[in-house]
């Protein structure tokens, strides 16, 4: 495939995210057709179906491109922290957090399942592989280069951590970010420093 090509391509990708995103955060997952969204993304509908070939891994895509967002954001939080695991850990969580209840898409996506409709939180709980094993590896490989002190045990289990419970409190919060934040950020920190057992 030519440069130009992926380039289209890309942007193609681009607007049927953008139309569906708009979409969903407007109305919701449950009434989301692929002609309403091919139509506010000025393009076929068959387009939109060769493109994703389902509503479901149009949703898939949705998903894992916020997680990529939430990860380049998440990168740029860690490197303000440096060396300081506890510290980067905190607010890495807190801004995940933060910016997870601010995102449209997730409101509506929340606010959907609450109504009955989990067809697209699917993807954040019960079919959540792609959404954790990017996240675990983005982070594990940050995590091996930022805190070379922690053993490779130690550090998979505190990334494991991390994730799973930054991902349980962005569906169901139970206390403010910044709190979630520091709790979280207290297990982690534990987890890292315990010796590998081998």
């Amino acid at each position: 495939m030519t440069r130009y090509t992926e380039s289209v391509r890309t942007s193609l990708r681009d607007r049927v995210l953008d139309a569906a995103y708009g979409l969903v955060a407007d109305a919701g997952w449950a009434g989301l057709r692929m002609a309403h969204v091919a139509e506010r993304a000025g393009v076929s509908r068959q387009t939109c179906y060769t493109e994703f070939g389902s509503k479901d891994a149009l949703g898939q895509a949705l998903v894992m491109r916020e997680v990529d967002r939430f990860l380049d954001g998440i990168r740029e939080v860690l490197d303000a922290h440096g060396a300081d695991l506890r510290a980067g850990v905190t607010a890495g969580i807190e801004f995940t957090l933060r910016t997870a209840a601010d995102n449209e898409l997730l409101k509506a996506v929340i606010t959907s399942q609450r109504g009955g409709d989990g067809e697209l939180i699917a993807h954040l709980t019960t079919r959540s592989e792609p959404l954790l094993d990017t996240a675990t590896a983005m982070l594990g490989a940050y995590a091996a280069h930022a805190w070379p002190e922690v053993d490779d045990y130690s550090r998979e289990l505190a990334v494991e951590c991390v994730v799973r419970l930054t991902v349980s409190n962005i569906v169901q919060p139970v206390d403010s970010p910044e709190r979630t934040a520091e709790r979280i950020a207290r297990i982690v920190t534990r987890v890292a420093l315990l010796p590998d057992p081998e």
